[in-house]
C-alpha cells in the first residue's frame, strides 16, 4: 500500500464519486467525528457525490439518506440502497435479496452462534434490519478478538449463509450480493454508469477500514483505507491501493483533503 499523498494527481483529479464505509472509517468510538462530517460537506459542496456503503441497517439508511450530505446510501452490506429523488425517499433492493423465510433461518443460526461463541450477542441495531443478522463482537463490551469473529463467520457459512466481518459486527445473510455487487447494480440502474469500464472506474474513490470492504478494495483503482486498517491486513486477499496516515474519521478527512486539492478548478462531469 502507498500513502494517500503518493496517489497520482491525475487520477485523483478524475474522481466524481466518493464511496465510503461508515463504522471506523467516518467514526471513532462509535461516533462520526467532526473532521469526517465536515469532510462530507466539503466534498458535497465541491460537487463530488458521496455514497456511504455500509453494513448498517435499513433504519439507519433512511435517516442517513434524508439528513446527511450524501447522494445515496448502500446498506446491509449491499441488500439495499436508499436515496432522495425530488425530495422523496426512494428504495432499491438487490434482485437476489431473499424476502422469504430466510430471516427465521438466520435467527436460528445466530442462536447457535450465541451458544457456541461466548460473549457474542445480537447487535443493538438488529431491530432496524430488513434482510440480515448482525452479531456484535466489538461494538460494545465484552470486546472479542478477530479469532472469535472468524469463528462466527464460519458457523454462518457452514449453514449456507454469506457472512462478512466488519470492525464491529459479523453480518450474515442469504443472497448473492455484497457491497460491491450492489454498488455496481446501483450505478448501472440509476446512474447509467458501467463501473467495469476503466474510464468509469477511475471516477470513483472508495474509502474503508475492514474485511467487509475487501471486494471494494480489489475492484476500485483508487481504493483507500484509514490507518486503522492495519490489524486486518494479514486477513485480506485484496488490500487498498492507498492508506491514510491518520485513523478513523481523521483519516477520512485526510483522504478528502488530498482529493479536493487536486480537483479544485475542475468542472464536475454529470453522471
Amino acid at each position: 500500500m502507498k500513502r494517500i499523498d503518493e496517489a497520482a494527481p491525475e487520477s485523483l483529479s478524475q474522481v466524481d464519486f466518493v464511496l465510503t464505509d461508515i463504522d471506523d472509517t467516518l467514526t471513532a468510538d462509535g461516533r462520526v467525528s467532526c473532521s469526517a462530517y465536515c469532510a462530507l460537506w466539503r466534498l458535497h459542496d465541491a460537487g463530488i457525490r458521496v455514497i456511504p456503503v455500509t453494513g448498517r441497517p435499513a433504519g439507519w439508511c433512511d435517516l442517513i439518506a434524508r439528513q446527511w450530505p450524501v447522494d445515496a446510501v448502500v446498506g446491509e452490506n449491499g441488500a439495499l440502497v436508499f436515496y432522495l429523488e425530488e425530495g422523496k425517499l426512494k428504495q432499491l433492493f438487490h434482485p437476489s435479496v431473499d424476502r422469504g423465510s430466510s430471516s427465521e433461518r438466520l435467527r436460528e443460526i445466530a442462536e447457535a452462534v450465541y451458544r457456541q461463541v461466548p460473549g457474542t450477542r445480537p447487535a443493538k441495531d438488529q431491530f432496524s434490519r430488513l434482510f440480515d443478522v448482525a452479531v456484535d463482537f466489538r461494538e460494545e463490551p465484552p470486546y472479542l478478538e478477530l479469532e472469535e469473529a472468524d469463528r462466527i463467520k464460519r458457523i454462518f457459512e457452514s449453514e449456507g449463509a454469506t457472512a462478512r466481518i466488519s470492525s464491529i459486527h459479523v453480518n450474515a445473510w442469504f443472497g448473492e450480493y455484497d457491497k460491491l455487487a450492489m454498488t455496481r447494480y446501483y450505478f448501472h440502474h440509476r446512474l447509467n454508469i458501467d463501473l467495469n469500464l476503466s474510464e468509469q472506474n477511475r471516477r470513483v474513490l472508495f474509502a474503508g477500514d475492514s474485511p467487509n470492504d475487501e471486494s471494494m478494495f480489489g475492484f476500485f483503482q483508487t481504493s483507500c483505507a484509514v490507518a486503522n486498517i492495519r490489524p486486518f491486513i494479514p486477513a485480506l486477499n485484496s488490500t487498498p491501493a492507498f492508506v491514510a496516515s491518520k485513523s478513523h474519521g481523521d483519516g477520512f478527512a485526510e483522504i478528502a483533503d488530498i482529493l479536493l486539492r487536486y480537483r479544485r478548478g475542475r468542472e464536475v462531469r454529470k453522471a
